[in-house]
């Protein structure tokens, strides 16, 4: 899944990504307020880590305007630690979590993937399909218990794939989902990657749609 982080520290910027990354995760980077109302409106991200603090352009105004033009991202915004009335703001502009300063980046990592499940309509972190079960928090899969080993490309393709079930989801999507903005994009690598899952899964759990994508049925 994809994730924008919005934060002007910048050393704290680059260990939510390395931990989300490690999570399974693909992050892109921001840390001006501008640069975030930008990418916000202009990239499909599955979740949106936002510092209310930016230069540029505050984060509640950014958030409000996402809102206000029918971006539904699930937003996590990040508060000064008292700041009673900025968390209050962020929810009541439209924010789905928030986290005080300073935290711990596994309950951040934790609340993104929470997040993540339930605007997928997932209350749990382990999808079952077919005798394929995929842990989304530990990033681990099986197949009728046995382990399976999936590189990182093909492990977000599975899990999105299982998370948007019965969806038919075009190649374009998810391209948009398991790479990050600045990543050399080969859309001819989605077909790889689904037929190295299809091979190593065993299973006929990911029905190709002519001409639209790829789906996934209960």
């Amino acid at each position: 899944m994809r994730i924008l982080i919005v934060e002007d520290e910048k050393t704290l910027a680059n260990q939510l990504a390395e931990q989300l990354r490690l999570s399974g995760f693909v992050t892109d980077l921001c840390h001006d307020g501008n640069d975030a109302g930008f990418l916000g409106e202009t990239e499909p991200y599955d979740a949106i880590i936002l510092d209310l603090g930016l230069p540029g352009r505050d984060g509640l105004s950014v958030l409000k305007e996402w809102r206000s033009k029918g971006i539904d991202t699930p937003v996590l915004v990040l508060t000064a630690r008292g700041q009673l009335h900025e968390k209050i703001e962020g929810l009541n502009a439209g924010a789905d979590d928030y986290l005080t300063k300073p935290f711990q980046v596994a309950e951040l990592v934790a609340r993104v993937q929470a997040l993540v499940r339930r605007a997928a309509g997932n209350a749990s972190s382990i999808l079952e399909i077919g005798g394929v079960r995929l842990d989304m928090a530990a990033s681990q899969v099986w197949y009728e218990g046995t382990p399976i080993k999936l590189t990182a490309h093909e492990f977000r393709v599975l899990g999105y794939l299982m998370q948007h079930r019965g969806k038919v989801v075009s190649r374009s999507e998810l391209i948009d989902h398991i790479y990050a903005q600045d990543f050399d994009r080969d859309s001819n690598t989605v077909e790889v990657f689904i037929g190295r899952i299809r091979k190593k899964t065993h299973a006929d759990l990911i029905e190709t749609v002519r001409g639209l994508g790829y789906r996934i049925n209960e």
